[in-house]
């Protein structure tokens, strides 16, 4: 049987994307390595008002379908886990509250618990989001289960820092 990861090449722009530029590849974490190679580009996003930061993250979750989906059917496996295109929009949607609450990026309690709180629901996969991951497939059901636990992610961050009193 070959190697699924035989069948990747960075120099396919797909397959650098749907990598995380590569940091899907990680032996070992691919996941946990796709979100936190998130963060810069966050950080860049970040700066852009916060329409337009919607925009950004909106085109990577439906353009996200398609990279996704060409990388998983040229690795002949669905869902393999280098591909983390789907934990960078997923990571992007927790933290789209930075933004849209003018929260300067220097504060790092917010981009260190969004992390957590990501990775935490990306890997644990509470209902509806294991619903999701098993019942979708191809580019979509790849997509989906991160943008959900995005979602729930942004949503547990806001509650956290409301109650954390990080919000004046």
């Amino acid at each position: 049987m070959t190697n699924p990861l035989s069948l990747i090449s960075l120099k396919n722009p797909w397959h650098l994307l749907a990598t995380g530029f590569g940091s899907g590849l990680s032996p070992v974490v691919p996941g946990t390595m796709g979100t936190l190679a998130a963060v810069p580009f966050f950080l860049l996003l970040a700066q852009l008002p916060f329409p337009a930061y919607v925009v950004v993250v909106l085109l990577s979750c439906v353009i996200g379908i398609k990279i996704c989906q060409v990388t998983s059917d040229d690795m002949k496996v669905h869902d393999h886990g280098s591909i983390v295109w789907d934990e960078f929009a997923g990571f992007w949607i927790t933290m789209s509250i930075v933004p849209a609450l003018n929260i300067p990026i220097t504060e790092w309690k917010w981009l260190l618990t969004g992390f957590i709180l990501f990775r935490f629901f990306d890997m644990v996969k509470p209902w509806p989001i294991g619903w999701l991951d098993k019942r979708i497939h191809g580019g979509l059901g790849i997509m989906l289960d991160d943008i959900v636990a995005g979602i729930m992610a942004g949503i547990t961050l806001f509650l956290v820092a409301k109650y954390a009193g990080w919000m004046s």
